[in-house]
């Protein structure tokens, strides 16, 4: 009997585990299929609205006719400067918020009475936790609606809640304030990418425009920021709209006044923009991104450990130079001048490796048409760099040592720091283009859960392994993360050949190249044709101009 029992329950077993099998291909199927249509319905839609075809019927659909001035491929110099200059200015507040508490410890201790430290991490670590909910919103929002309008409106709210900050009658009340600013603040981080995708079609170009980008009273630190706040708003206020489907919207809207057409629309008037749509499709895409795109997945683990112990360095480095060295309040910042001097290197590099990279290309170097090859280099240098930066730290940082040897490694720290984040972050914009924003909104939002946890506990660790192994410990965890670009130049077509965004951006920009060559290829013969015509005269044909 016991036999028979255990041949019957044998094949329901099998059969519930085949059940479970199936349901689990089949959520992953579906998911799968989420992202090749939303892959399609974006690319179609971008490919409608730079297409220079003839004009369609019921509905006519606007698009950008070749060459067309308003087209922000074709902006001038000095517009693509100024939106350029604007998204540095953008961002650049909303760093500078992120760590205008650092410098004010002490004081927001004095202030508030507060004695726990733990609570001191608060307004750094809260203002990174709306680093992780705003961009997972913005970025999408970006890219149906347009990079300017939330950019602008989301600055405002930023520079208001900054405000906030400064008059906040008690500790909470400023907590919630940090929090909302964190927020606000996170647009920029998100949507800049997406702002330089729009004007820079050159991935050399964008290269730079993103290079570019990275490159004592509590009250008065904030009110420091407020006033940088404002005079920022100004230049943001005349920003034009660099998104390119907006700004065909808005022709269309005027066409339809003025010709009384009702049938003339941009393609993104047509898009689905229900609410369902917009909650199941295009606010999930950069959470679907971070887990079904293995680029975008190991880019933010990377990205993630190595902002984290940027701003781990916000706790550890007053342990350092105050605790060991004894700087005062005054002096306790001058050791993050060093990394700024190492940033200021690294973009040097940049700009070296990207000369070396046009050198290649007009050479036609068969490892300059790798899309690997564009940026990763770099990434493999910065990497081993900041593990040496980590060691170099927190082995010389010694009472019998000078304090400007464990103030030295900050300039490794900078170049790295700035080379891993140019690197793989150009290549993820010129890896999903259209999807560019979102794709950075879920970078932004994983890096932000570290950056906002991992400073919380700097001073258990330093305390508890000391400053030498607590700077190893990070160290090691860095070296495991420096095989991230490697692989990704080994493996990462093959990545891309299994990505349902990728391959049907690259599928529809071949098909668009064609179609563009057989468009001006039509254009040139019907110009030939229609432009001049046979006149007999004195009983000879010649040619005249029409």
């Amino acid at each position: 009997m016991s036999g028979d029992n255990e041949e019957g329950h044998q094949p329901r077993e099998t059969e519930s585990k085949s059940a479970l099998r199936n349901d689990q291909n089949n959520d992953h199927s579906m998911v799968a299929q989420v992202n090749a249509t939303d892959a399609q319905q974006r690319y179609q839609l971008e490919k409608e609205d730079n297409d220079a075809l003839s004009p369609r019927k019921s509905p006519r659909i606007l698009s950008f006719p070749h060459g067309d001035p308003e087209n922000p491929y074709n902006w001038s110099t000095g517009r693509k400067i100024y939106v350029l200059f604007v998204g540095i200015v953008s961002v650049t507040n909303s760093t500078l918020g992120s760590s205008l508490p650092s410098g004010a410890t002490e004081y927001l201790a004095d202030y508030w009475n507060i004695t726990n430290q733990a609570q001191l991490v608060l307004p750094i670590s809260l203002f990174l936790v709306g680093y992780i909910f705003g961009p997972i919103v913005f970025a999408p929002l970006s890219e149906t609606y347009g990079r300017r309008g939330v950019l602008l409106y989301t600055f405002v709210f930023f520079t208001i809640f900054t405000m906030a900050c400064a008059v906040a009658p008690n500790w909470p009340s400023f907590l919630i304030f940090r929090l909302l600013c964190g927020i606000s603040a996170s647009s920029p981080i998100a949507v800049v990418g997406g702002l330089y995708a729009d004007i820079y079609n050159d991935p050399i170009a964008r290269g730079r425009a993103l290079a570019f980008f990275m490159g004592v009273h509590v009250r008065w630190s904030f009110y420091a920021g407020l006033i940088i706040a404002v005079v920022s708003l100004v230049f943001l206020l005349f920003m034009p709209e660099t998104y390119a489907p907006s700004i065909l919207k808005r022709r269309a809207r005027k066409l339809r006044r003025e010709t009384g057409d009702p049938n003339i629309f941009a393609a993104i008037e047509l898009e689905k923009k229900g609410a369902k749509h917009l909650i199941t499709v295009t606010l999930t895409r950069p959470i679907r991104m971070l887990f079904f795109e293995a680029i975008v997945l190991f880019t933010c683990v990377y990205l993630s450990i190595a902002y984290a112990i940027f701003y781990l360095y916000f706790e550890a480095y007053p342990l350092v130079f105050q605790g060991l060295y004894h700087f005062n309040t005054g002096t306790a910042g001058l050791p993050f001048l060093a990394i700024g001097v190492g940033s200021f290197m690294a973009t040097g590099v940049f700009m070296y490796w990207d000369s070396y990279l046009m050198r290649a290309k007009k050479t036609n170097a068969p490892w300059t048409r790798l899309e690997e090859y564009r940026r990763l280099p770099l990434a493999c240098i910065g990497g081993p760099l900041f593990v040496i930066a980590l060691f170099w730290l927190g082995w010389t940082a010694k009472s019998d040592i000078h304090w400007i040897v464990p103030i030295l490694s900050g300039i490794p720290f900078g170049i790295a720091f700035l080379l891993v984040f140019m690197a793989l972050l150009n290549y993820i914009t010129d890896a999903y283009e259209v999807f560019a924003a979102s794709a950075m909104a879920a970078t932004s939002a994983c890096r932000s859960i570290f950056g906002a946890v991992l400073p919380l506990a700097a001073r258990p660790m330093y305390n508890t392994l000391g400053i030498a192994w607590a700077s190893s410990l990070l160290g090691f965890v860095s070296l495991g993360m420096c095989a991230i670009p490697f692989a990704f130049i080994k493996y990462g077509d093959r990545i891309r050949a299994n990505s349902a965004f990728c391959q049907e951006l690259r599928a529809k920009k071949e098909e668009f190249a064609k179609e563009r060559e057989q468009s001006e290829s039509v254009s040139s013969s019907q110009e030939g044709e229609v432009g001049t015509v046979d006149v007999q005269q004195d009983g000879s044909t010649r040619k005249e101009e029409v």
